[in-house]
């Protein structure tokens, strides 16, 4: 059976979708950007996940609306000044205040440009790194853990488990059988590699069969008409000695009525109804 794994705020299915992982919960990106995202000071729009997002005093902003109030130019790449009671300003504008600048508490370099927020913390964009390869995540969808971050690669290549198959990251869904997880396509029938997720399978000695397979393999065959029996999906059967059969296959051999639920008469290979076993 496939394991659930639903946005933890609007419970739909994130099977084949992109999320985000916040406090150890999935969310949907719509859910997530209407849930966590900033809104920005100038254009009061939501800032969502994949924009490029300015932070300075409190204030968040979009990378185009962060901008001087004199020239209009994007300050994102830029110096910039304070001054007309907080107002930014291109410090290559003339007639600028006296410049003011803040720092990152983890790192002593000014912040001259952009920086970033998370969680009360504020990073230079190349400070904002991810745990494991160190490379900076910048505008990017990032997973944390404790008081470390992951860019989603490296989160889904040390954390998330790995197919009892290939033996590679399971990140988006996929199928669990005997407590191990699979792939999809790598849940297979052991005889004919049929993909068995969302089908009806069984197992011998633990090995996942297609019903099909299983019963040319393994099943017992019909006395009447030689196919398989196997007893899946409400299929009954008789059972007489070391014989079996379908139970529309159970018919009296010479006249071919139904013995099901009525007497019948063993002659040497066939079985008899009781009009035709005294007619002998």
């Amino acid at each position: 059976m496939a394991d659930r794994f639903d946005c933890d705020n609007c419970k739909e299915s994130l099977y084949g979708r992109k999320y985000i992982q916040s406090d150890d919960s999935p969310y949907c990106i719509p859910c997530y950007d209407s849930l966590f995202s900033n809104t920005c000071d100038e254009c009061k729009e939501l800032i969502g996940h994949d924009a490029r997002e300015l932070f300075y005093e409190d204030r968040h902003y979009h990378e185009h609306c962060f901008r001087c109030f004199r020239c209009d130019r994007s300050l994102a790449d830029e110096t910039f000044t304070i001054c007309d009671q907080q107002s930014l300003t291109n410090s290559r504008c003339p007639t600028v205040c006296d410049q003011q600048s803040v720092s990152n508490s983890q790192c002593p370099t000014v912040f001259d440009q952009q920086k970033l927020e998370y969680s009360g913390s504020t990073w230079h964009e190349g400070c904002f790194i991810c745990h494991s390869c160190e490379q900076p995540i910048g505008s990017k969808s990032f997973i944390p853990d404790k008081d470390l971050h992951y860019c989603v690669p490296c989160y889904e290549d040390k954390f998330a488990p790995r197919c009892a198959r290939c033996k590679k990251t399971l990140a988006k869904g996929g199928v669990t059988y005997r407590d191990e997880p699979f792939h999809k396509e790598c849940f297979v029938c052991t005889n004919c590699t049929t993909q068995l997720a969302g089908q009806h399978f069984t197992s011998r000695e633990d090995s996942p069969y297609c019903l099909k397979c299983f019963g040319s393999l393994y099943a017992k065959k019909c006395e009447a008409c030689s196919k398989p029996i196997t007893g899946f999906g409400g299929g009954k059967y008789i059972s007489f000695e070391d014989r079996q059969w379908h139970q529309p296959c159970f018919t009296c051999s010479q006249c071919s009525v139904s013995l099901v639920g009525a007497g019948f008469f063993p002659n040497d290979e066939r079985i008899l109804c009781r009009d035709c076993h005294t007619n002998l």
